[in-house]
């Protein structure tokens, strides 16, 4: 995919959809940065993974909503793969836990924006000062910024409906630079994230209204971040592309 020689970060990279994000393009020959916050067993076991495939990868722990967490993420990326950075995948996230708007604090409410989208602004700030003609931002985002998400994900959904109107907004801002900026809308994954908030029969119920009949994969993810990172997709800006297995349609 004309990917080989690229320098990538990739936020929350090493569990799930960003650990198979970081293989894939490791496997292109990119050279990636993969940040991880809490799990550093997942973050050696992906790099033991990209190393035992001939790729080349660093892991950088750090909180990408704390400016000095993501300043040194820039710092260990360019000392380590020089001054040009390539590709960035926004994935770190989550959604934290499952509450109403009458469970649910303006603490709460505020963690859950901060670890979406404040922490997609943040990255994207400091590294597109490093970025070329060429380079590409790929955000995850999510159905849920679609439709509302399921019971409970109000602020998930929130943050996430942020994130694809900023993905917008900066694809405007930087594509004079012919940089590109998209974002995923994936739907059901099957990741550790369904595993912790999705019951089963949650789960089988979105299998079998979606037109695929099943739930998608992390490795599904990976590689339509790779093509949006790729040339191959050069005209390509401002997208949020639904990959959902035909659930839902934008």
């Amino acid at each position: 995919m004309n990917l080989k020689g690229k320098i990538a970060i990739v936020t929350g990279g090493t569990r799930d959809i960003g650990r198979a994000i970081s293989i894939k393009l490791a496997k292109e020959g990119v050279k990636v940065v993969a940040n991880y916050f809490n799990n550093e067993a997942n973050a050696k076991e992906t790099l033991n993974e990209i190393e035992a495939a001939g790729g080349t990868a660093i892991i950088v722990k750090g909180d990408m909503t704390k400016k000095s967490d993501v300043d040194n993420l820039i710092k260990e990326t360019t000392a380590a793969f020089g001054n040009s950075i390539d590709i960035l995948v926004n994935n770190a996230g989550g959604l934290v836990a499952r509450k109403t708007i009458a469970e649910m604090d303006e603490t709460f409410f505020n963690k859950v924006m901060f670890l979406n989208l404040n922490s997609t602004f943040l990255v994207s700030q400091a590294t597109l000062p490093f970025m070329g003609s060429g380079a590409s931002i790929i955000n995850i985002a999510s159905q849920a910024g679609r439709d509302g998400g399921g019971g409970g994900s109000l602020a998930y959904a929130t943050s996430k409906g942020a994130i694809i109107t900023f993905t917008r907004g900066l694809a405007k801002e930087v594509g004079p630079k012919n940089i590109r900026v998209n974002s995923l809308c994936p739907g059901m994954i099957a990741t550790k994230f369904h595993d912790d908030f999705t019951t089963d029969e949650v789960r089988k119920k979105v299998e079998g209204m979606t037109p695929l009949r099943r739930q998608g994969s992390a490795a599904e993810i990976a590689n339509t971040v790779a093509c949006l990172a790729s040339s191959d997709t050069s005209f390509v800006t401002g997208a949020n592309i639904d990959i959902n297995g035909g659930l839902a349609f934008s």
